[in-house]
């Protein structure tokens, strides 16, 4: 078996690149796409009949990107080997009827995606990009990556509470973001998003529009050791498993398994839709490819019993203000390498011959790896992990790379851990 490709510092700063590129999951499928077409991939349309030809294929669907590179001589029931992510992070959504304002300010109103850190999008200059769908069923993306909108706080004399009781947000009145000033006018958001992507007046039938900090991503501390940017949780995981598929693909891996990647939209919000974790996407489009190599159900049956998928998403670092939150013999650093994350109640896959198989591949790597659990006394959250296992009865591993200030408008890692991450992907990718 070969060694698998190794990435380096670069690959941080890349990411850099791709977090900037990527303020939604529409933004972040398409630049996924760009680059899977740069090293060989071609899309195939749902719609149409598929061949059992070698080589790298991906499909995409809204939000949601599935990859997968075929080799040459692999049999209907060669095995899988996933890197399941999620492209969506919780932000502030635009609603139906988005114009609206008060007392000379004109306003977008706004639901919240997920849950986010509330207080994280307050005074922030804010961009806005999406999905605009035309009267035609086209779509097109749009990316406003410059200050428009801003939520602002309400000052320290109107509120003396705020420093003993702490701050107090209602989801409904105080989150909506200003735009300008004057009468507010139906229409007149989306009437300026048309002009912005160069579309004629009344084009526009649908959207799906979301706000972003429009501060680029920064290395951070006095030696740069540190990385800031937004969408971490969890992009960070997309670009790793799509750089990781990438290499080995190019490096032409043997037929013993079929590298895959599937990234999910909405697994902020229950992964419940077309494009999540939870819905038919990944099982249709694995089937398929079965089928198309001329396999049977039996096939289906013995490639899907042979299949391992890594859940690949942010989990906690150790807060070194809070570290009475965190479980006190497991205390996951920034910098030393990917988590395996466990929770018994089955909140992460994780068993103990998924750890053998995490294990294996982090030390054909050359990786170093830390184990995180929660506090008992804490909740533990939970990915894409359980409801991949048990909807495609496949064993799945929950995995990641640790941050802070996860869920915020700009969260924090460290800028070694994710090209750590991109070489344990591809190193288990290669099986």
């Amino acid at each position: 078996m070969s060694e698998p490709p190794r990435f380096d510092r670069g690959h941080t700063e890349d990411l850099m690149s791709f977090l900037t590129a990527s303020p939604s999951p529409y933004h972040a499928v398409a630049n996924t796409a760009e680059r899977l077409e740069k090293a060989g991939f071609r899309q195939v349309a749902e719609t149409d009949a598929w061949d059992g030809s070698s080589g790298g294929k991906y499909v995409l669907r809204g939000g949601a990107v599935v990859a997968w590179y075929v080799p040459e001589g692999a049999a209907p029931h060669t095995p899988y080997r996933i890197v399941g992510a999620h492209t969506d992070s919780p932000n502030l959504r635009v609603k139906p009827l988005p114009d609206s304002g008060a007392h000379g300010w004109r306003q977008i109103a706004v639901e919240i995606y997920g849950g986010p850190l509330l207080n994280s999008w307050l005074d922030r200059d804010l961009g806005l990009a999406g999905r605009l769908t035309l009267r035609d069923g086209t779509s097109r993306l749009v990316n406003v990556d410059r200050p428009l909108l801003r939520v602002p706080q309400l000052a320290v004399h109107l509120d003396r509470a705020v420093s003993s009781e702490g701050l107090k947000l209602d989801k409904q009145r105080h989150l909506q973001p200003v735009w300008g000033l004057g009468d507010v006018r139906d229409g007149d958001l989306i009437a300026f998003l048309e002009e912005s992507a160069g579309l004629a007046a009344g084009d526009v039938a649908g959207w799906d529009l979301m706000v972003h900090s429009v501060e680029p991503p920064a290395h951070l501390g006095r030696d740069g050791e540190l990385l800031a940017g937004p969408r971490m949780d969890n992009l960070l995981s997309v670009h790793a498993g799509a750089a990781a598929l990438a290499a080995v693909a190019g490096a032409g891996t043997a037929p013993s398994s079929i590298p895959v990647l599937a990234a999910f939209d909405h697994e902020e919000n229950g992964s419940q839709s077309d494009t999540g974790a939870d819905g038919p996407l990944l099982g249709g489009i694995l089937e398929r490819s079965v089928f198309a190599r001329g396999g049977s159900y039996e096939d289906r049956a013995r490639a899907f019993a042979g299949t391992v998928c890594l859940s690949s998403d942010t989990g906690h670092a150790v807060h070194p203000n809070y570290a009475e939150r965190h479980d006190p013999t497991h205390h996951p650093r920034v910098n030393g390498g990917p988590i395996l994350k466990v929770n018994v109640n089955n909140r992460y896959a994780t068993d103990g011959s998924g750890r053998a198989v995490w294990a294996a591949a982090c030390e054909r790597a050359g990786v170093p790896f830390q184990s995180f659990v929660s506090n008992n006394s804490m909740p533990c959250g939970t990915t894409i992990g359980p409801i991949t296992a048990a909807r495609h009865g496949i064993k799945t591993v929950d995995i990641g790379v640790a941050i802070l200030s996860m869920h915020s408008a700009r969260e924090l890692c460290g800028t070694d851990d994710p090209w750590l991450l991109a070489n344990s992907l591809a190193a288990f990718l290669e099986g």
